[in-house]
């Protein structure tokens, strides 16, 4: 199909995002219904979700549940500010849930919490809107999936990549044949930075409980660096780069060639720049790499997926984003800057600014969460279903086994097993720490 400026203006969002998503039921009428809503994690990007459902209309927020009494207070503050009603707080979710009739849930813990806290909401009957990834491990992912099915309840996945006005148009142009045929695909994010300074370990805050942020992970010594917002790069905790940024454009990979998992992934990398990771009774850094090359082995096409934290990418006109390669041309799509199509042969690249709902930090969350309570409505599956969030998962926390075993996994996508290689496939679950139990398969 030959693309022009007129045909990418005459696009409709909206009608796109919709033809996405699997229809389970026929559309019906918006019911006015206001839904008991709790957060489970009410820090800046939880807040940032939650004041997108109380501007959304359809929810009551009945409750808020941190470890972080300080962020609980001022949270619940202004939740009274914007509804006029006071919500009732809670530091153990497990209470909330107890003590409370919660239909809708959103959650926005560190990683390691994700599977936990959703099967929990699930099994107490509330439809849940999770950020991503879905689980720390792989088997954890898949037990909230099938939680999911089994009390058939919505779950949406924070990816709101998938709904984007120029991501849901950039997919229709690559899906239409704009690019050509695709052989390789590769997603990046690159920034800024240097070597890491320990940081010294501290006395546990009297706000915070410290050993229920922990919860199922390792207790470790706590430091300012964790908390707040700085799980992502402690792997007790998270997945680094490829488990934060990385399910997003590794999504993105999953929705335009609509395969569910790969045949291969091999990852390396390592912390050359920020030095070796130290954790003792004084002081630790990070342990995530500080730049990681993960290859997906697909049927009919490559994928990479590669990260710095140093050397920002001023070679290319991108920090972050896919590049789609194809026999017509590359396809970039991008974040902040839209996409773009720069055409092998010649001929007028064409490009389409990013929308993002009028929000300063370019996110879609707006139309994510629309999504999520319609789907509640007429029983349609979301744009980032519970099982689509855990394939994208899947890829991110594939490429951090591969690196922590040193070698190339083959994958049986079925069973969700690593072909011949026993030691791997420990790696598909963890231990988990004192009373918490890991979620049955």
């Amino acid at each position: 199909m030959d693309w022009n400026r007129r045909d990418l203006l005459g696009l409709s969002a909206g009608m796109l995002a919709a033809s996405t998503a699997p229809t389970i039921l026929s559309a019906a009428p918006k019911s006015g219904k206001k839904y008991r809503t709790a957060l489970i994690g009410s820090g800046w990007w939880g807040m940032n979700i939650l004041r997108v459902a109380l501007t959304d209309g359809r929810c009551d927020v009945v409750a808020l549940c941190d470890v972080d009494a300080d962020e609980l207070e001022v949270s619940a503050d202004e939740v009274e500010g914007l509804t006029g009603k006071l919500p009732k707080t809670y530091k153990d979710y497990r209470d909330m849930l107890a003590a409370e009739d919660i239909e809708v849930a959103i959650i926005s813990t560190p990683d390691h919490w994700h599977a936990l806290q959703s099967i929990a909401c699930i099994e107490a009957g509330a439809h849940v809107f999770v950020e991503k990834p879905t689980g720390h491990t792989i088997q954890e992912s898949r037990a909230m999936v099938n939680a999911a099915r089994a009390a058939n309840r919505v779950v949406q996945v924070g990816m709101h990549r998938r709904i984007g006005p120029h991501h849901v148009s950039g997919m229709k142009f690559l899906k239409e044949g704009g690019a050509g045929d695709i052989g390789m695909v590769r997603m990046f994010v690159h920034g800024g930075g240097g070597p890491e300074a320990p940081t010294p370990n501290q006395p546990v805050p009297s706000n915070l409980d410290w050993d229920l942020y922990c919860g199922p992970a390792p207790m470790r010594p706590f430091c300012k660096k964790i908390h707040p917002g700085g799980f992502r790069n402690f792997l007790d905790f998270a997945n680094g780069t490829l488990g934060d940024w990385g399910v997003h454009w590794l999504d993105q990979l999953l929705w335009w060639s609509e395969e569910q998992h790969p045949k291969s992934v091999y990852s390396t990398g390592g912390r050359p720049i920020r030095g070796e990771a130290i954790l003792n009774d004084k002081e630790q850094t990070t342990d995530a790499p500080d730049h990681q090359v993960a290859t997906y082995e697909f049927e009919n096409f490559t994928a990479t997926w590669e990260h710095r934290r140093f050397a920002g990418n001023e070679a290319e006109k991108s920090k972050i984003g896919a590049y789609f390669y194809g026999t017509k041309g590359t396809f970039h799509m991008g974040w902040r800057d839209g996409w773009t199509f720069y055409p092998a042969r010649g001929g007028k690249t064409i490009h389409e600014d990013p929308k993002f709902d009028h929000e300063k930090d370019g996110h879609n969350v707006p139309p994510l969460w629309s999504d999520f309570i319609d789907c509640i409505e007429t029983g349609r599956r979301p744009v980032a279903d519970v099982e689509i969030g855990h394939r994208a998962t899947n890829l991110a926390l594939l490429g951090m086994l591969s690196y922590k075993v040193g070698r190339s996994v083959q994958w049986d996508g079925e069973k969700e097993q690593i072909i011949g290689d026993a030691e791997a496939n420990k790696l598909l679950r963890r231990d988990y720490r004192g009373e918490w139990e890991y979620p049955k398969v």
